[in-house]
């Protein structure tokens, strides 16, 4: 399989270049510009299908030739995109049951892109055709240096309900279940006798009344998955059979909830990602680290490709706010400092026509002189500077449990609460880590996991009964299991366990679940640090707030570590603890508060060292090294530490597993070790200095001998001395 595509200049730096939307004149300037800008590469012809093939079967390749030579002139290496995700006008006039249908049956207009089936035979030829003749024609230029299949699959046609799609659903269902039969037992069809006689019976999950089979629409969105990806292949080995360049295509982690990028993993030469900041979130930096570390996982811990991110504004969120001075910068170096060899925007040029008008660009409407054009020129000489990064790689003790199965079945309805979201939980237990300095990876739950020292399972109510033997293996050889409420539920066809809840998880937890109890709108219940069963009443000292739910757990082995003392269920464990093997899996059966700002590490380390390699210890299976600060059991003889709340239970669990991590640093400083990088990235408001740290600044030269000042705002890269 081709490895990352070689570029000169270290950090690949650019974007979408679209030319076409301009006068030819206007070229040469942004050549210019771009190489004033430091830009290195671009991705060109994304949706240049009607442009290059005016006419079924008509092509008309010499405005590309032009543009490719100039850049090739320049210095400026391409990504050369298949223009597939907008198909022409004349083809959906030519093949009018090519046309996108959606869930209630309409037949979609034109004038917008994805404007059609992912199933249909029509769109599958015309797509090969132009991708192939691209591949023939500029396969061995030399300003070629990759291929970009398609754009953003799943953007708008995640699903087709047309007739083309039903019966190659149906095809589908034949090779996934062999007979209908299997496919009844599986679905559980006898629910509400809605048992098939026949695989010609099945249609798709169109719009119906509520309580439509949920296995029905958990094998559509599997179907449809594998329906993008056919397209994809079919892209990628046309161009295979002219060059062996590196294919990729660009996903959207973790905003494009349809697609399961644990598919499509194996299928790109190297993994590449658009990521928008929500503006309107007061924490949408830890959010893109989290897109950046689910990334960086789907690539398998390899160097991937930040494909788009915006410099400023977008142009589709309810308030399109502006970055911050230095916001722009900080989003850029922090996706490098999570795994990125690139930083590329959409687009270089604004646009004056079309939806994305008022999308920030590179170079914006007011031109070189603005203050962001002068914040682009700066990014490209920062990213010269870190040439050395890239190929290098970021290590991890700690691992999230993602599976986008589960995702689609935790929201559907007629769930026991509406409060239950994938991403909540997700989000809530990566925030506390991420304020803890954890670097984490991110894993589906049949992944070897032995590389871990703690593991944690924030939603995961689907999961096999091999991922659920998978995580008891984990703790058997000594990992660290987490597992928030709600999860080991159902099975892959969204069956519920034979037996108790949670069925996937019972052994490894050592316990079972009575009763769900979801907490009405904004209700909240009691918590006592260290109460154990049988203890009615009270919050007890330095008690602890559940929201969103709670349940009535029994133990078979585990033992108790915080008990609920009010609410439904008062007197019942909030959160235990069982010893299995050479490890432990913890349980919490609530939302415990996440408490974004407690008190203080009660034990914080005088002397931190960030720059200590993570992943060096003992592997899971053998003891753990626990550190000798902040570890065990606090002073205050509860196993969940200072504070009581969901952030201070991870700690002690990373404390018990050994994880390696600074202590006492503000948790708005960001701080990532990428090979013998140090990433301190400043979300705060005041500066901080970093103990610990030794070796050159990567961007003023400087010489740190023991400390590492961040401005406020801003970012500092130490290369690490020694042989770090």
């Amino acid at each position: 399989m081709p490895g990352y595509p070689a570029l000169p200049g270290g950090i690949a730096y650019g974007g979408d270049y679209n030319p076409e939307q301009w006068p030819e004149e206007v070229w040469r300037e942004d050549v210019r510009l771009m190489r004033e800008a430091g830009v290195n590469l671009v991705s060109l012809g994304v949706f240049n299908w009607s442009l290059l093939e005016p006419a079924e079967g008509v092509y008309d390749f010499g405005r590309l030739d032009r543009i490719v030579d100039l850049l090739d002139s320049a210095g400026i290496m391409i990504d050369l995109a298949t223009p597939t995700s907008s198909p022409p006008t004349w083809f959906r006039t030519a093949h009018p049951g090519a046309r996108l249908v959606d869930r209630e049956g309409r037949v979609l207009a034109g004038g917008s892109r994805h404007s059609f089936c992912p199933s249909s035979p029509e769109y599958a030829a015309a797509s090969g055709r132009i991708a192939e003749r691209l591949a023939e024609r500029y396969a061995g230029h030399p300003a070629v240096a990759m291929w970009h299949v398609h754009n953003e699959y799943g953007w708008a046609n995640a699903h087709c309900y047309c007739e083309t799609s039903a019966e190659a659903f149906r095809d589908w269902l034949r090779e996934r279940h062999g007979d209908v039969a299997a496919l009844n037992a599986a679905w559980g069809t006898t629910f509400w006798g809605l048992t098939y006689g026949s695989f010609e019976e099945v249609e798709p999950p169109r719009i119906a009344p509520v309580g439509q089979l949920t296995a029905l629409r958990l094998d559509y969105a599997r179907f449809s998955v594998d329906a993008h990806l056919a397209n994809f292949r079919r892209e990628r080995d046309a161009i295979r059979r002219f060059c062996d360049l590196p294919v990729t295509t660009n996903f959207m982690i973790p905003n494009c909830e349809p697609m399961d990028y644990w598919r499509w993993a194996g299928e790109v030469d190297v993994v590449s990602n658009d990521h928008y900041l929500d503006a309107g979130r007061a924490d949408n930096h830890i959010e893109l680290a989290l897109a950046a570390d689910l990334t960086r996982s789907v690539a398998g811990g390899r160097p991937w490709m930040l494909m788009e991110h915006s410099t400023g504004a977008v142009n589709w969120q309810p308030r399109n706010l502006a970055k911050r001075p230095g916001e722009m910068r900080r989003n850029s170096l922090a996706h490098v400092a999570r795994g990125s060899d690139s930083v590329l925007f959409f687009q270089w040029r604004a646009s004056r026509h079309g939806a994305e008008k008022f999308h920030s660009a590179m170079l914006p409407h007011a031109g070189e002189n603005s203050d962001l054009w002068h914040d682009v020129v700066a990014l490209g000489a920062d990213l010269r500077g870190l040439a050395g990064v890239r190929g290098s790689r970021v290590e991890a003790e700690v691992a999230l449990v993602w599976d986008w199965e589960s995702y689609w079945a935790l929201e559907m309805e007629w769930r026991p609460s509406v409060d239950l979201r994938f991403r909540e939980r997700v989000e809530a237990y990566y925030e506390a880590l991420w304020r803890e300095h954890v670097t984490a990876d991110f894993v589906h739950p049949a992944a070897d996991l032995s590389a871990y020292r703690m593991v944690v399972v924030p939603s995961s109510y689907l999961l096999t009964e091999a991922a659920g033997k998978n995580l008891r293996r984990y703790v058997e050889a000594g990992g660290h299991l987490v597992v928030s409420y709600f999860s080991g539920i159902v099975d892959e066809n969204d069956a519920i366990h034979p037996g108790a809840h949670p069925g996937a998880l019972r052994d490894v937890l050592g316990l079972s679940v009575e009763e769900f109890h979801p907490l009405p709108e904004g209700g909240t219940v009691p918590v006592g640090v260290g109460v154990g069963v049988g203890v009615g009443g009270g919050d007890g000292d330095g008690g602890l707030t559940g929201r969103i739910w709670s349940e009535r757990v029994r133990l078979a082995g585990a033992r108790a570590v915080h008990s609920f003392t009010g609410g439904p269920d008062a007197g019942h464990p909030a959160v235990t603890r069982h010893e299995l093997g050479a490890g432990t899996a913890w349980y919490v059966a609530t939302a415990l508060d996440p408490s974004p700002d407690p008190s203080p590490d009660p034990s914080p380390d005088p002397s931190p060292d960030p720059s200590a390699e993570h992943g060096s210890g003992p592997s899971p299976a053998r003891a753990p090294h626990i550190p000798s600060s902040g570890s065990g059991v606090p002073a205050g003889g509860t196993e969940a530490g200072g504070g009581g709340d969901l952030r201070a239970l991870l700690r002690t669990v990373l404390d018990l597993a050994g994880v390696s991590r600074p202590r006492g640093l503000p948790d708005t400083l960001e701080l990532v070790r990428r090979g013998r990088y140090l990433f301190l990235l400043n979300h705060g408001d005041e500066p901080v200095t970093v103990q610990g740290v030794s070796g050159t600044g990567v961007f003023d030269g400087a010489a740190h001998t023991g400390t590492a000042a961040v401005p406020a705002g801003g970012v500092t890269v130490v290369e690490l001395a020694g042989d770090a």
